[in-house]
């Protein structure tokens, strides 16, 4: 990660790799009427006007003074847009579409700021320069443009909670795949499982992606595919929501005390007869082979209810890797639909591996999240960048988060 050569240069693909990255979020607040840009679709989020000016004061705060010296031409907003919130514990922001800058203002800091970044990736770019940063050009551009990617699934599924008159419509069908109507477990047999990247190596990753290290896991079985729309219903219709027994202690109180007896995703006629899914644009009738998108606390009802439980991290990794030599595969095989379909909660608390050390430039990106209150997804959704299907990847999220692109599977574990 540390740059070891005395000249500094900016990679040919990363740079348009950047543009496009910035395309894409582009394009997202493009959805937006611009009278709604001041809305709040998540409470648990900003406002979405934040994340028009977090994106270029990300990338600011990052490469200036590592990879770029360039002057700080509006310091105050460099602060205001450089943090997101997570917020736990029930507390919610409480600022006023009053209190942040006019759009105009947001704007024209967001262009200033890219002119400034692209001159000097740009002069970067024409030629070698003495290394005036401890960190390579190569890594701290991957984070910019992966950060980046990473608010633009976040503002996907924001949006796809904006009301649909707050919203310029786009002919985009939906991009889900249909799950089998086949409700089958796979046996994976006892073995290793890789997990991480080795420090050294060539591939980028996340500070919470390293060490590379294997762990043996025995024997156990694991859905084939991930629980459709159709088996969700199934758990509603039984009474799963109103079973204290499925709930944990602080996912019944969650539960009580929102109200919540469906998927944020899902919505029931007034007569109570017909279910639907709330879709970007529009609504259709709830596809009942789709896999079924909710909480991690939803996910553990429903496993408790049919008499399993939700894989581990560890159990993940191998049902989707795990190959007999123990090396681990590129790609998953074997266990179906583990990319691209939604993202899969585990039953593993987000922590360190051995060996962790935080990125100095950007020490709380995992570390501020090791509280006990997270949760492991893995996989991937149909918004979430190529670039981040390496195997070693982890996201993560509080239990009573619903709005993500996630849904699960279940696993079987024989009896000691």
């Amino acid at each position: 990660m540390l740059a070891t050569k005395a000249e500094l240069h900016v990679s040919r693909e990363l740079l348009p790799r950047l543009s496009e990255a910035r395309r894409r979020t582009d394009e997202l607040f493009d959805l937006v009427r611009p009278d709604s840009l001041y809305d709040r679709p998540i409470p648990e989020r900003h406002r979405i006007i934040f994340y028009i000016g977090h994106l270029e004061a990300f990338d600011l705060n990052l490469l200036n003074g590592r990879l770029l010296s360039l002057a700080n031409s509006d310091p105050d907003l460099d602060r205001l847009f450089a943090f997101g919130i997570d917020p736990v514990g029930g507390g919610l922001p409480t600022d006023q579409p009053s209190d942040w800058p006019s759009l105009g203002k947001v704007r024209q800091y967001v262009q200033r700021t890219r002119d400034e970044l692209d001159e000097g990736l740009g002069s970067l770019r024409n030629g070698p320069h003495r290394a005036s940063a401890e960190f390579s050009s190569a890594l701290l551009l991957n984070v910019a443009i992966e950060h980046r990617l990473m608010h633009a699934e976040t503002l996907a599924y924001m949006l796809h909670r904006l009301p649909y008159n707050r919203k310029n419509p786009r002919p985009i069908p939906p991009r889900l795949t249909l799950v089998p109507d086949i409700s089958t477990m796979i046996e994976v047999p006892q073995g290793p499982a890789m997990l991480g990247l080795e420090r050294n190596g060539d591939t980028f990753g996340w500070d919470n992606e390293y060490e590379r290290h294997w762990v043996d896991i025995p024997a156990f079985a694991i859905d084939r595919y991930k629980i459709r729309n159709s088996e969700y219903l199934d758990f509603i219709n039984s009474g799963g929501y109103a079973n204290r027994t499925l709930w944990s202690d602080a996912d019944w109180q969650w539960k009580e005390t929102n109200g919540i007896s469906h998927p944020a995703f899902w919505r029931q006629d007034d007569n109570g007869r017909e279910w639907f899914w709330k879709g970007m644009f529009n609504e259709i009738p709830l596809p009942p082979d789709w896999p079924a998108y909710v909480s991690h606390a939803e996910a553990s009802a429903y496993a408790r209810w049919a008499g399993k439980s939700l894989p581990t991290e560890d159990q993940w990794q191998r049902a989707a890797y795990g190959s007999p030599d123990g090396q681990g595969r590129q790609y998953p095989f074997g266990v179906e639909d583990m990319l691209g379909n939604g993202w899969e909660w585990t039953s593993t608390v987000f922590a360190p591996f051995a060996g962790f050390e935080p990125f100095p430039f950007y020490p709380g990106y995992s570390a501020d999240f090791f509280d006990g209150k997270h949760y492991v997804i893995k996989g991937a959704s149909m918004r979430t960048a190529a670039c981040m299907l390496r195997p070693s990847f982890r996201n993560w999220f509080q239990p009573h988060y619903q709005y993500v692109y996630a849904g699960f599977r279940c696993v079987s574990n024989p009896l000691a």
